[in-house]
């Protein structure tokens, strides 16, 4: 798996997240901003890690790349709340499904500061037959800004289901 793909895939999770909503029995959210915040954070920096390490430093890399992604992904995911992520997943939505080719279709939250956007690519037909399009997400809190890239496929019900 090349690393941009693995990116995506990382991606990919923050801006599904929104749209997951998984709770404990007890009706607690399970994936907080925090908690993917720390698990976007450790994939990314791990990722980032085996990129840099070579020969038998390349697991120390990997390691140290991992625990500082998760403590910087965590302070970023700690940062969204509920009505950041669902502004985020409501302009993932429309810049999926209208958004024009390179054009960003941003959100912002003016109580909390955070915003971002979403860009989507040219749509096309995958060999399952969906309608899908590429797309870079955007994050923005503080001075800290997160960017990944996936795809989208449109679903019978007209959303867009994050593929990768």
């Amino acid at each position: 798996m090349s690393v941009k793909r693995a990116l995506a895939l990382v991606g990919l999770i923050a801006v599904a997240t929104p749209i997951a909503g998984c709770y404990t029995k007890d009706g607690e959210p399970i994936l907080t901003g925090r908690n993917v915040g720390y698990l976007v954070g450790a994939a990314a920096g791990g990722l980032l890690g085996a990129q840099v390490g070579q020969g038998d430093g390349r697991l120390a890399a990997v390691a140290a790349g991992t625990l500082l992604g998760a403590w910087l992904g965590g302070a970023v995911g700690e940062r969204l709340n509920e009505d950041d992520r669902a502004r985020q997943a409501d302009a993932t939505q429309a810049g999926l499904e209208t958004g024009r080719s390179g054009s960003t279709s941003s959100w912002s939250n003016p109580d909390t500061g955070a915003s971002g956007g979403v860009t989507p690519q040219p749509a096309y037909t995958n060999a399952a037959g969906e309608t899908c399009r590429e797309f870079e997400s955007e994050v923005v809190v503080g001075d800290e800004t997160e960017i990944a890239t996936g795809v989208a496929c449109r679903q019978d019900d007209g959303s867009w289901r994050i593929v990768s």
